[in-house]
């Protein structure tokens, strides 16, 4: 099963927020209230680029309790496969598109006398709508968000304003001011849950600093949207499908399998949550694993692969689908 029934939308507003950030309103066709969802959620945009469908993941960044619309924001990156360049430079207010009912695999953990939440860049969206929830509820957080300048700090003034300097902290990296990741973790009450989200180097600093200051595991929490990486073409034979595949420089297998008229499962299209993982039959070469989500006995033993942001390598790859 793929990723489920699409709700079919129309693009209400378009808002440039920063450099190279935009943020899409979307309202239903019907009029109907969109599907409740809570901070840390995400749906994946179905575009179509001229006949060729596109599907990204994006960070719902809308208040949870306002079923009106789902706003996303969507960064311009420079090495965009298709998604953020169709975003930014094809979408228009009046337009109808299709997003997935909402999914959550950051969800906030409750439990937590505090909750710590560390952004980078785009990495803020997804804690927007958190805050949101934590202020509603009356949870105690507080925010500490890193931008390269000024000028590409998406909602850096409107969180100071509506939260507080106490609560939301900025930091610029070209005014050479860091967040001071290992003082704030052993400055934080017992109980205290922390969240970090945006770049692959920062994630991986503030998890690892947080274990190294003997912090429960399971009370870090991370979120990270990979893409597929370019690599050279190669086929894929489904055997239950009796289809021979072929994944393009740019494509990712999941892509390529979607454009063969297969239904392959997925949820994130980002590594991380595993719905998309399928069995090997066979691997005569090597399997190029780029997910956060299998083990690494797991992608040694080149039995299972995540079709959304792995690659191949070698002779012949035959998959379970």
């Amino acid at each position: 099963m793929s990723g489920g029934t699409e709700i079919p939308v129309r693009v209400t507003k378009v808002t440039p927020v920063a450099h190279r950030i935009k943020r899409f309103r979307f309202e239903r066709l019907d009029g109907r209230p969109m599907p409740y969802f809570s901070g840390g959620a995400h749906v994946i945009v179905s575009m179509n680029d001229n006949g060729h469908l596109r599907r990204n993941a994006y960070s719902l960044m809308s208040p949870p309790y306002d079923c009106s619309a789902y706003e996303i924001s969507v960064l311009h990156v420079d090495d965009s496969r298709g998604g953020s360049s169709f975003m930014h430079e094809k979408v228009r207010e009046g337009d109808e598109m299709r997003v997935s009912h909402p999914v959550n695999l950051f969800q906030p953990d409750w439990r937590g006398r505090k909750h710590l939440l560390i952004a980078g860049g785009i990495g803020i969206t997804p804690f927007i709508a958190m805050m949101e929830q934590f202020s509603r509820e009356g949870a105690q957080f507080e925010l500490h968000y890193a931008i390269r300048s000024r000028d590409r700090g998406a909602y850096c003034e409107d969180l100071v304003a509506h939260y507080g300097r106490h609560r939301v902290k900025i930091y610029c990296d070209a005014e050479d001011n860091r967040i001071p990741v290992a003082r704030l973790l052993d400055s934080q009450p017992l109980g205290t849950h922390l969240y970090v989200c945006g770049p692959a180097g920062l994630i991986d600093g503030v998890l690892k600093s947080g274990l190294e200051s003997g912090w429960p595991e399971q009370n870090l929490h991370s979120e990270r949207f990979l893409s597929s990486q370019p690599g050279k073409p190669f086929s894929i034979e489904l055997t239950r499908s009796g289809k021979t595949v072929h994944v393009g420089h740019h494509e990712s297998m999941l892509e390529a399998i979607e454009s063969a008229g297969v239904d392959a499962p997925f949820l994130c299209r980002g590594g991380a949550c595993g719905q998309c993982e399928t069995r090997v039959a066979l691997c005569d070469g090597k399997l190029l694993h780029n997910d956060v989500y299998l083990t690494d006995e797991e992608k040694a033993s080149g039995r299972k692969v995540m079709l959304c942001v792995s690659r191949f390598e070698g002779k012949a790859l035959h998959l379970d689908l």
